[in-house]
């Protein structure tokens, strides 16, 4: 559930408690007549009735949308730069793991394009890391937006057609394991729309003084993060996991 649906049933739930319970604690004589009669037992079966009718329309679980990238400690996302190990590709290959879908924009999906489906099919030589980061790539769905393209070869990849608001929810709502979103441009458009729910960068512990950076392109207001956690690997970089607060 976003934030906004989150708060919208959080006071649903408050009002219709109030309004269709009627009573306040059980064990006072405040409220409607019968209240003090109530046992907790039958003012118990009362609530969780009305807590069903309420959450019901929530109840189905939605994939959250996070953000994830490689990133410099001055904020350069150059896939060119970061430390490209096996520890890194471990760390990713994790996350697309954990995930029910990989979402990117076209300059991002075609690079991908370019190279790890060789590596899967075993037509390009690469250590066990990258072989399992590949393999897991190959069997993920992927999704791609993009204005200019809609025909895309590579298995399970596929066009999110539509306006972009609507199509990425949609997505969302259709993917309860959460999709991993995997480009920098596109995360702005998206971050502006408000539906990115989580962050998941990898801070590389080195300085380019070049770009591009990380939301270069300006966000209408500052994002509020909660740090939910930290992990630091062996060579040197950090695993930020973020979620949006506000």
């Amino acid at each position: 559930m976003g934030h906004n649906a989150f708060e919208h049933a959080r006071t649903r739930l408050v009002r219709t408690v109030l309004s269709v319970i009627g009573c306040g604690n059980p064990s006072t004589t405040t409220g409607s007549p019968g209240c003090a009669r109530d046992s907790w037992q039958t003012w118990l079966s009362r609530a969780a009735s009305v807590l069903h009718g309420v959450l019901s329309p929530y109840n189905r679980r939605m994939g959250l949308l996070t953000f994830s990238i490689n990133v410099t400690l001055d904020g350069c996302v150059d896939h060119r730069e970061g430390i490209a190990d096996d520890e890194t590709h471990a760390h990713f290959t994790r996350l697309l793991d954990q995930g029910g879908a990989m979402l990117w924009g076209r300059t991002t999906y075609e690079m991908m394009e370019s190279y790890w489906p060789l590596v899967a099919r075993g037509e390009t030589d690469a250590p066990p890391a990258l072989k399992e980061w590949a393999d897991t790539l190959e069997t993920k769905p992927k999704y791609v937006v993009s204005s200019t393209r809609s025909d895309y070869p590579w298995t399970n990849s596929h066009h999110l057609p539509g306006e972009l608001r609507t199509a990425v929810q949609q997505l969302k709502d259709q993917t309860p394991d959460g999709v991993l979103l995997g480009s920098g441009k596109l995360a702005t458009e998206l971050d502006r729309l408000d539906l990115i729910d989580e962050y998941k960068f990898l801070v590389h512990p080195m300085i380019t003084g070049h770009g591009p950076t990380l939301y270069q392109d300006g966000l209408p207001s500052t994002r509020r993060l909660e740090l939910l956690s930290a992990e630091p690997l062996s060579n040197g970089a950090v695993a930020m996991h973020y979620r949006r607060v506000g």
